[in-house]
């Protein structure tokens, strides 16, 4: 049974939804301009840095955070999704 998290901005938001739509937005190049991990540099895939994010929490940490500061912004005309 899964708790609910109203308070928690990240909630029900994976970390491969979040990587997904960062590299959407910046790509690969500017995703490793933002955070500086070797996994975002040398030959980046989906799959190769989920495995390591899920593994290492301060870089899913900083993942989650540019997440966060890139789509969380408040709309003047309400939350559209």
């Amino acid at each position: 049974m899964s708790k609910e998290q109203p308070n928690n901005p990240l909630h029900g938001i994976t970390i491969e939804v979040a990587l997904t739509r960062l590299v959407d937005r910046y790509g690969w190049e500017g995703l490793a301009q933002r955070i500086d991990i070797n996994c975002f540099k040398t030959d980046p895939s989906i799959k190769s840095s989920l495995k390591f994010l899920r593994k290492t929490q301060w870089a899913r940490g900083k993942v989650e955070r540019l997440y966060l500061s890139t789509f969380d912004r408040p709309s003047p005309w309400g939350r559209s999704g």
